[in-house]
């Protein structure tokens, strides 16, 4: 992948930080809310599903997930999850740089369990489930992090990055590991153009945007382009495009106390009442309403876990 790929609809959030590269995440949805938006992020992850059913994508790989199910994200993996039933959604997130996990000095954990995980030669299962045995492993494990991280005792760094280790080991014997470091040029190049055009629309939202000009991003037809990203993203253009500036909406109605017309028109609407019509539809409530915490929990203003 080349350099400006590396960018494209790149998440910019830091989690952690340099001495403890790992974060985790609760979030709570109300029924009918939008999930997670299409996006990548250099750090690895696991997902785990707490209440709800969602069908989950990772690059073009879509699958069902339920309660008690998880999923690990490779870094640089575009992944998004996409409402599959009527009720709540309840889900944590484990968020980590696999640099956490590397030996202070090469050693034989370093070359035959570290390295292969960061060059997705041997890394876990996509789709966790606590139907076959070994996996339900992985799943004690993680309910353990996402339980010491919540707590945060006393040396729970040491217990979570050796808990990671342990979850590495499980993997170890052959067929139990997965090998993602061959990718089909297809898949690869359909990917690469998703985020060639959805970076245009992280840098272009607070101005016009028309369908014609993502399309000759790639390039396409518009008739083309339409089918192509909707199949990609589950949305269309607009309404990936609208949903991303709700989401940078939210941020500036969390952070600050400017007026709400003018966050509209800050993040690309030239309509206030349009505006508030497109935010109670995407965050189930009115922009005054989440500012003031009485609609969607304060999880939601995140952009994405």
């Amino acid at each position: 992948m080349d350099h400006s790929s590396q960018r494209l609809l790149k998440e910019d959030r830091v989690h952690g930080d340099v001495m403890f590269p790992l974060a985790a995440y609760w979030i709570e949805l109300p029924a009918g809310t939008p999930v997670l938006d299409t996006h990548w992020h250099e750090e690895a992850e696991f997902f785990l599903l707490l209440e709800g059913e969602i069908l989950f994508q990772v690059d073009t790989d879509y699958f069902p997930l339920r309660v008690g199910e998880a999923v690990f994200i490779e870094s640089g993996d575009i992944h998004a999850a996409y409402v599959a039933s009527e009720g709540p959604c309840r889900f944590c997130a484990l968020v980590f740089h696999p640099d956490l996990l590397a030996s202070a000095q090469y050693d034989v954990i370093q070359q035959q369990t570290i390295l292969p995980l960061q060059e997705k030669r041997q890394t876990f299962p996509r789709h966790i489930t606590p139907a076959i045995p070994w996996q339900g492993e992985l799943l004690k494990g993680l309910n353990a992090l996402m339980e010491a991280y919540d707590h945060k005792m006393p040396g729970f760094e040491a217990f979570m990055k050796g808990t990671l280790l342990i979850m590495l080991s499980i993997i170890a014997p052959e067929g139990r590991f997965e090998n993602r470091s061959l990718s089909d040029d297809a898949d690869t190049t359909k990917i690469n153009r998703l985020k060639k055009v959805i970076l245009y629309i992280q840098e272009n939202y607070r101005e016009p945007i028309r369908t014609h000009e993502l399309s000759e991003l790639i390039p396409m037809s518009e008739g083309q382009f339409f089918r192509f990203f909707k199949a990609m993203t589950r949305k269309t253009p607009v309404d990936y495009i609208n949903s991303y500036r709700i989401r940078q909406a939210a941020e500036l109605l969390r952070q600050s106390e400017r007026k709400i017309s003018d966050i509209a028109l800050e993040v690309g609407f030239d309509n206030v009442s349009y505006f508030i019509k497109v935010f109670r539809k995407t965050m189930k409530c009115s922009p005054s309403q989440f500012r003031k915490g009485e609609g969607q929990s304060s999880a939601q203003g995140q952009l994405y876990p």
